[in-house]
């Protein structure tokens, strides 16, 4: 972990501990940290910007219900909050039983390709690399945004979706194995 790693990680935690005792401003500060990511997030996971602009409220309501309860452990707090997000999206597919895709889903700030995974993804072109997931399994669909546009970690995306790290590898896996045999065979 880089130092300015650690630095941002201690005030996170600075952060999170004034908005656990209700401070305002932290609380505040906290929902625009997170906003872009986590309306990306869920932009991405249900298709329309109506559904995930509500949601995205929804995922901040709950965060501030629930934040007296949060607990540092393993995972980082914007796991913890992507979780919330994940829950929403995942009830809202339950209730709804539909999925409408636009054409332009946004791209989270921030985003860094630095692993040779990403680069060849990168390679494939963000279009095209939308279309050919959409072929995937809804899983194997998350771990991928999860893990490559949003730079969470195997055990950051195991949190988020309620799985083990074992299980969030093995979707990883049989997902870009999916994706080579499909690039292979086009």
């Amino acid at each position: 972990m880089s130092p300015n790693t650690a630095v941002r990680t201690a005030d996170l935690r600075r952060l999170v501990d004034r908005a656990q005792r209700g401070q305002r401003e932290a609380l505040e500060e906290l929902y625009l940290l997170h906003f872009d990511r986590v309306y990306s997030y869920l932009h991405m996971s249900v298709g329309n910007r109506h559904d995930a602009e509500d949601l995205t409220t929804q995922t901040f309501l709950k965060m501030l219900e629930a934040i007296g309860r949060f607990k540092w452990q393993k995972a980082p707090f914007s796991a913890w909050l992507f979780r919330i997000a994940h829950n929403l999206a995942m009830d809202h597919f339950r209730a709804t039983r539909r999925w409408q895709p636009e054409e332009d889903v946004p791209e989270p700030d921030g985003a860094e390709e630095s692993s040779a995974e990403e680069a060849a993804l990168e390679s494939i072109g963000r279009r095209s690399m939308l279309r050919l997931i959409e072929n995937l399994s809804p899983e194997q669909q998350q771990v991928l945004t999860l893990k490559f546009v949003f730079s969470f970690s195997n055990g950051e995306a195991a949190t988020i979706l309620g799985k083990t790290e074992g299980a969030v590898k093995s979707l990883q896996h049989r997902a870009l194995v999916s994706l080579q045999k499909q690039i292979t065979s086009s």
